[in-house]
């Protein structure tokens, strides 16, 4: 029984002798206090900074800045969108109201008429919806660059020269063809007698034609500033949320162009 004892005792001395060793080596990784709740070690952040660049590596988040750039484009859309639904409102509400004469006590019609020159629409939709068709090719052949461009990267690595048709300036020019067709089918307009103060129809078509072609010269600079990073060497990923983001508005356009032209044709 003596001897039972005995063994027992050796065999906990063992055992606390050990204990004390591995408590004297064991370093703890993470401080006791930024232990979570549960002794759960929190997760730490995998980004950070303004731009939704990454802390560890200091380089810029394109995939996060190319959703910031679209979401606020959209909100941009809708701006331009519950302008031109106001201008709608009032065109409808205006061409059914009639307008009292004080010299003869009585209320009559002063919508009037005008004459489009329908040629000159017609070919200036077809100048824009081709130029919407180059620009999606610009911002297809910009995205797939970017996809290219870690692959690119890698030393050794080589894809050879590649040269992309100039889409991004074919949709400028294209651009400022429109809005000098514009402008030829307002001074059609003027030379058929039909001005800004004629009647309330002329007066819309004027704004409508006008407001339109305000916000496609916002596209249009869009454009120069796309072109100017690329001549300024700019990262690839960055010049294609240029790109990208002046798609989205410039077939917004073409859209809204097809919208006014229709009002034009069918509600008069």
């Amino acid at each position: 029984m003596g001897r039972l004892i005995a063994a027992l005792k050796l065999c906990v001395t063992q055992r606390l002798a050990r204990l004390e060793v591995y408590m004297a080596t064991y370093t703890p990784s993470t401080p006791m206090n930024q232990l979570g709740r549960g002794g759960s070690v929190p997760v730490p952040p995998n980004g950070g900074g303004d731009d939704g660049g990454f802390s560890d590596s200091g380089l810029p988040n394109y995939a996060a800045r190319l959703r910031r750039a679209r979401l606020g484009m959209i909100c941009a859309i809708v701006t331009v969108s519950m302008v031109f639904v106001s201008l709608t409102s009032a065109y409808i509400v205006r061409r059914g109201l009639p307008t009292f004469d004080d010299s003869t006590r009585t209320y009559f019609r002063d919508w009037g008429s005008v004459q489009l020159p329908w040629v000159l629409l017609f070919i200036n939709t077809a100048i824009l919806l081709i130029s919407s068709l180059t620009m999606e090719g610009a911002r297809r052949q910009i995205a797939r660059r970017a996809a290219l461009a870690p692959v690119r990267s890698i030393p050794g690595v080589s894809l050879g020269d590649e040269r992309g048709f100039p889409w991004l300036g074919v949709t400028a020019v294209l651009g400022f063809g429109f809005l000098i067709g514009q402008w030829m089918a307002w001074g059609e307009l003027k030379a058929r007698g039909f001005l800004v103060s004629t009647n309330p129809d002329s007066s819309f078509v004027y704004l409508l034609t006008a407001a339109h072609a305000v916000h496609l010269t916002g596209g249009i600079i869009a454009l120069l500033w796309a072109g100017t990073t690329s001549l300024l060497h700019r990262p690839v990923e960055g010049r294609r949320i240029v790109v990208d983001v002046a798609a989205w508005y410039w077939h917004f356009m073409a859209v809204l162009w097809i919208y006014v032209f229709a009002l034009l044709a069918f509600a008069r």
